[in-house]
């Protein structure tokens, strides 16, 4: 599992010249000329990434299903993740990321699954779960990536900018797999 800070990831953007309000372009033109779909289980961000993808034009022949699970029933009834996974390791986990990834991959028919599931803030954190604390996932059908971002730089970022980091990371880890 990768693990990164928001100071770490835009970091990684400016060393790779990418624009963070282009991710989404990126991920749409890459899909298309791989011939390749996605689909997004969101939990923290809250269709932000899913929102992303279809504010470009021809998404629509690479995306086909956003699923917004911020309740855990949800996560189980519609993606399948396992209760005994939300039960155990919680709704923030990699457990659970991973198997959100490969649910909405599943749901969708989609080549890749990507997953968003943390605390966006300001309240809910914990010493072991902060907030700024997400759990990113993407899912092909040989395997499944997921990283543990911390994005609230010390306390310095709302809960706006933890999710547009979220769906930035979550962008760009989609574009990665894209790449492999």
């Amino acid at each position: 599992m990768k693990n990164i800070t928001a100071t770490e990831f835009y970091s990684l953007l400016k060393e790779k010249n990418i624009n963070e309000n282009e991710l989404q372009t990126l991920v749409v033109t890459k899909l298309i000329n791989k011939n390749k779909k996605a689909a997004t289980a969101e939990s923290c961000t809250g269709g932000l990434v899913s929102k992303r993808i279809t504010e470009v034009s021809g998404a629509s022949a690479v995306f086909e299903c956003g699923v917004c699970s911020y309740a855990n029933r949800i996560k189980n009834k519609v993606l399948g993740v396992k209760n005994e996974t939300l039960s155990s390791t919680g709704a923030v986990s990699p457990e659970t990321a991973a198997e959100m990834a490969q649910g909405v991959r599943r749901l969708a028919g989609a080549d890749f699954g990507v997953s968003t599931t943390g605390i966006a803030g300001p309240t809910g954190g914990s010493k072991e779960k902060p907030v700024g604390l997400v759990y990113i996932a993407v899912a092909d059908e040989k395997s499944t990536l997921v990283i543990r971002t911390l994005l609230n730089d010390g306390g310095n970022r709302n809960r706006e900018e933890i999710r547009k980091a979220a769906s930035s990371a979550a962008l760009y880890f989609l574009l990665e797999k894209l790449t492999d």
